[in-house]
Order: structure tokens, then sequence, then C-alpha cells
């Protein structure tokens, strides 16, 4: 049987006889070389991104699948939009395959149900309209590629991230992203750079997507939610310096208007930005 790349055979012998520094040093050389697997990939998440980002202008939805460490690298992202961006609850959602007790603890067997994630996307009554990426390291999980094939047969754009050429995932999916990072530091634990690469994709993914639908301007996350004194403390100091005003002024206009965006409308126009 053909070994794919995520289960090849690590380059590092007897990691059981190293130092800790020869550890850390080894992890960090082969951690090196993800972006640049990731600037390989580049055309395809472009064209992936161009795609969603038109379905989403017209109203659509993103749904992010996987299993594991795929899953939860998709929950992360998906959760901290709202939050960063001001979008819906519900405009980008993660799902996993064994369901939200699946983050903390993996549920036997889950990601080999083919028909699981369909069944799952189907509670979030998913329309033509809507976008699904699926992610899986080997491109071979059924609860994803299962996922990515029947959205596609329902009429939703499909994306997909994977680390093999060529794999099961891209082969059913519209707008395949292939990462080939290779061989892990500890054989086959594609939770190190195969990992990384994916959240690497899903940061580009995701930020571009909110640049696109307008939730940037210039370089400043306009939309955030005033949800702790960090993000409160960041917009004050945004309209102090874009309003020439004072602390006391900017915190008062921040929290009355909730949002540094509705703060700058309620002025003059924002030159700089808008």
């Amino acid at each position: 049987m053909k070994t794919s790349i995520t289960e090849s055979e690590s380059r590092f012998a007897n990691l059981d006889k190293m130092s800790v520094r020869e550890i850390l040093e080894g992890i960090n050389e082969e951690d090196a070389t993800v972006p640049y697997a990731v600037a390989k990939a580049i055309p395809q998440i472009e064209n992936f991104v161009t795609a969603c980002a038109a379905k989403m202008k017209a109203g659509g939805r993103l749904f992010y699948i996987g299993a594991g460490t795929s899953g939860r690298l998709g929950i992360v992202d998906a959760s901290e939009l709202p939050p960063t961006y001001g979008i819906e609850h519900g405009s980008v959602t993660g799902l996993i395959a064994g369901g939200d007790g699946a983050i903390r603890r993996a549920v036997e067997h889950a990601e080999d149900n083919a028909d699981g994630a369909w069944n799952d996307l189907k509670q979030y009554k998913i329309t033509a309209n809507d976008t699904v990426l699926g992610i899986a390291a080997s491109g071979t999980t059924p609860y994803v590629v299962g996922g990515i094939k029947a959205a596609r047969e329902n009429g939703c754009l499909t994306g997909s991230i994977a680390c093999n050429y060529n794999s099961p995932l891209s082969q059913v999916s519209e707008y395949p992203i292939e990462i080939i990072t290779g061989a892990e530091f500890l054989t086959g634990s594609t939770r190190m750079k195969a990992g990384t690469a994916q959240k690497l994709a899903l940061n580009m993914i995701s930020t571009t997507l909110m640049i696109q639908l307008g939730r940037v301007k210039g370089n400043k996350m306009i939309n955030m939610q005033m949800t702790n004194n960090k993000l409160i403390a960041r917009g004050t100091r945004m309209l102090m310096e874009e309003l020439n005003i004072s602390e006391e002024d900017a915190r008062k206009r921040l929290l009355t208007a909730g949002s540094v965006k509705t703060a700058m409308e309620n002025r003059e126009p924002f030159k700089r930005f808008l």
C-alpha cells in the first residue's frame, strides 16, 4: 500500500534519544518550512476566496467541516469572526465530526461516518446559496469527503484544504487547496506542520473574506464588538487618533455607538478610512 505524504517517515530518527534542545530545534526547523508550502497554494486559495466572497456578498453563509484537529481549527476560526468583525453569528460556522463534545474529547469513529457532515449541515438549513470548506490533512476523512460530495451535489459552492496531492477530498471539491507540508517531525502527527498550514490558510481565507465584505477600513477592525476592556481601549485609540478628540470623549462616543464604525459615521466623514 502506497504511503501518503502526511504519513511518510520523519527524517528525524530516534526522537526518544534526543535532548530537549535537539527536539525543540528539530520541530522548529520543520515548522519553518510551512509558510513556504502555504505560499505555493496562494493561487488555489485566491480562487476559493474570490468565489466564496461573491456568494457571501449575495447573502450566503460559510461552513467549515472537519474532524479532530482540522475540525477544531475551523471552529476556532469561525468563532473569532463575530467579535473581530461584527458579523452575525451563523455567517461562518465550524462543524466537527462528533459534535461540540468532540472539541475537547475525541468521539470514537465519528470521522468515519461519510453521511455525518451532511446530516450536521442540514440542521442549519443549508442551501445552494452557502459555501462549504472541508478541512482534512490527509484528504481522506470520510466525514469531510462525504460532506463535500453531498454539498456539491446539492448546489453549494465547495472548497477543501488537504496536505496530500490529488486526495479524494480534492477530487470531490470544486476549489481544492493542496498545501504539501511533507513528513512530520513525529511521523504521522498531522496536528503539527499540517495543522499549522491549515491554521495559516484559514487566517488568510477568513481575513481576506472579511476585508472583501467591507468589515475593515484602511487597516483597522472598525466593526469589532466591544466585548472586553482591551477592545474598548483599542477602539478608543482609533477614535482619538482619527477624530482628534480626547480619550474621555472618544470612549464615551464608542460606548454609546457600540462600534468604531458607527461612532465615526455619526461624525463628519472619516477621511482616512472612508
